[in-house]
């Protein structure tokens, strides 16, 4: 699979905020325009916005249009393609991690 370095930099560095985070936590139990978003947060709703265009640069959330409405929503492929790029190296860790296993099973039962 050929990644995409900059999109996973995109990605990546949209999550490290704690508040784009929850957008995200939020828009995964479904759509939601600015003012719903911004309403857990004590920050203005320029400013949820600002993030809202992070998400949106990185991939991670559409706008579209209905009505006089633009809600948000998830890109479920985008994330997608993150945990994939995660799996990789977590099932490669925990490859290594079941040889050590069973080397050292096969030295513990030695030992008996």
């Amino acid at each position: 699979m050929a990644v995409d370095e900059a999109a996973l930099d995109r990605a990546f560095m949209a999550l490290g905020d704690p508040v784009r985070r929850a957008l995200i936590a939020r828009l995964s139990r479904g759509e939601a325009t600015v003012n719903e978003l911004a309403e857990p947060f004590a920050i203005t709703k320029q400013a949820v916005s600002r993030h809202i265009q992070v998400l949106e640069a990185a991939g991670l959330i559409t706008r579209s249009r209905d009505g006089q409405r633009r809600p948000c929503h998830l890109n479920p492929t985008a994330l997608e393609e993150l945990t994939s790029w995660i799996d990789e190296y977590r099932l490669a860790s925990e490859r290594r991690f079941r040889r050590i296993d069973a080397v050292l099973e096969t030295v513990k039962e030695q030992e008996s």
